[in-house]
């Protein structure tokens, strides 16, 4: 598996949701700004409303910012063990430990992408293959780790 590959279509994908929050942003302090009216409380309500979707989107964009900065420091380097950067397949999937960016398809292949903070890379942390674990009652195997 190319795992440099991987963290390009990932970095990808956080890319586009920076785009994605920045634009909603933007959007969201446009109509802020053509809310003006004479009507009193209503209008400020509806600006405060307007004010704290943008808060709420400013999160959403930090978080996916400092997702893109743990992506920077994430090397292709083969891992023996399940650490942060390790591609671990186990007998019920592909896991990818780096930031949680849900579901990406690789060379026909499902992998979810995790996050090394997650229950699951919690649990599995520092095994090796050959290893198993449990998750919600599920048993697992860890079949490979690139």
């Amino acid at each position: 598996m190319n795992k440099q590959e991987i963290i390009n279509i990932i970095k990808a994908k956080a890319a586009d949701k920076i785009q994605y929050f920045e634009n909603l942003i933007a959007e969201t302090r446009a109509s802020n700004n053509d809310t003006k009216s004479s009507m009193g409380d209503k209008y400020e309500t509806g600006r405060e409303m307007l004010q704290q979707e943008i808060n709420n989107l400013q999160r959403q964009l930090n978080e996916v910012l400092n997702q893109q900065a743990v992506l920077q420091k994430i090397t292709s380097d083969p891992s023996e063990k399940v650490q942060n950067g390790a591609l671990v397949k186990t007998d019920k999937g592909l896991f990818y430990v780096a930031v949680s960016m849900g579901e990406i398809i690789f060379e026909n292949q499902k992998i979810m992408t995790v996050s090394a903070e997650s229950p699951l890379v919690k649990i599995m942390y520092n095994k090796k293959a050959g290893e198993n674990f449990i998750v919600n009652t599920i048993y697992q195997t860890i079949e490979n780790i690139w």
